[in-house]
């Protein structure tokens, strides 16, 4: 199960409006066959795992982190391709949430005669698509705030220098391919005219859509977004709140949303009590009452720590948000 959580982990951000799943074929101890959803959520990776076993999944056993569908869509079920491949015994991470899959794929299997164990590494499969959970239960993405600042929390230096170093910088760019879409205001589009994708090498295509509040319609035709919409969509939002606005982007297939904002779209996101996950940049530097604050006042403080990663000489501080 923890080589089909890595698989799953691989595709994050890359496969909405699906989950991203993996699934491992073993036989006498053996992997025979391997799976990741694919980009854009098709194939599935069941159908993937079990192409490669062929014959020889016949008696084997399928470790998979999400249920197996069962209903039919633009591909058949999972479920009955499981069953016509011979499949003996099934072990699934958790179910799937989707009202049209929930325990119905378990119970086809398990009719069909196919041994089904649930469960097994739940919490880490859950944990990897939550942002399908999210859309699936609360009807809107999974939110997730950036911020790069200074010691002192100033976001902004007066003289236009980067606050973090290359390693932040470049941890930054690997959040921005796991994630489906990143967010930000047209003040920061005004003044910065940044670009928004990841730029890794060899990630470059993971960048994702780039969603732009933009209430009164300003965003420059000349801008670097726009002179690059026809290789990675920019998706203008005019809408103002920040709940409806995360309704607007689920209804589309946004099931993870990285929000990298100024001020002012930071904090109303915080305000709203929708912000899931903050990724705090902390750079060993102190600008002063010159530079910007990261947010201004009325946030409120329901932040748990949950990680954090030395990226030297800047530190990423993680924190899970509740609401009240």
């Amino acid at each position: 199960m923890q080589t089909a959580l890595r698989l799953a982990r691989r595709n994050l951000g890359q496969t909405w409006p699906n989950p991203s799943v993996g699934a491992v074929v073993v036989k006498d101890d053996c992997i025979i066959g391997q799976g990741v959803t694919a980009r854009g959520g098709r194939p599935h990776a069941e159908t993937e795992a079990l192409a490669q076993a062929a014959a020889q999944a016949r008696g084997a056993t399928l470790y998979v982190t999400l249920e197996p569908c069962a209903h039919q869509g633009k591909t058949s079920p999972c479920a009955e391709a499981i069953i016509t491949a011979g499949i003996a015994r099934c072990v699934v991470a958790c179910r799937d949430p989707n009202p049209l899959v929930n325990g119905k794929g378990i119970a086809q299997l398990q009719q069909a005669g196919i041994e089904v164990i649930e469960r097994v590494c739940e919490e880490e499969a859950k944990d990897i698509n939550r942002g399908f959970f999210s859309v699936m239960e609360r009807k809107r993405p999974y939110v997730a705030l950036k911020i790069a600042a200074s010691l002192d929390g100033r976001v902004a230096s007066p003289k236009g220098r980067w606050i973090t170093s290359e390693p932040a910088r470049g941890y930054g760019h690997l959040l921005r391919s796991r994630y489906d879409a990143i967010a930000t205001g047209i003040g920061t589009v005004l003044a910065d005219d940044p670009l928004l994708t990841c730029r890794l090498p060899g990630l470059e295509e993971r960048s994702p859509v780039r969603v732009i509040f933009d209430r009164r319609r300003r965003l420059p035709e000349d801008s670097q977004l726009m002179k690059t919409a026809d290789k990675v969509p920019v998706w203008p939002m005019a809408e103002e709140n920040i709940a409806a606005a995360l309704a607007a982007l689920a209804a589309k297939g946004i099931t993870r949303l990285l929000v990298e904002a100024g001020q002012k779209l930071s904090t109303a996101f915080l305000q709203s009590g929708l912000v899931d996950r903050v990724y705090w940049f902390r750079a060993p530097a102190v600008i002063g009452e010159e530079g910007l604050a990261a947010f201004s006042d009325g946030v409120p403080a329901r932040w748990k720590q949950i990680d954090q990663i030395p990226l030297l000489p800047d530190r990423l501080d993680v924190f899970e948000c509740s609401a009240a």
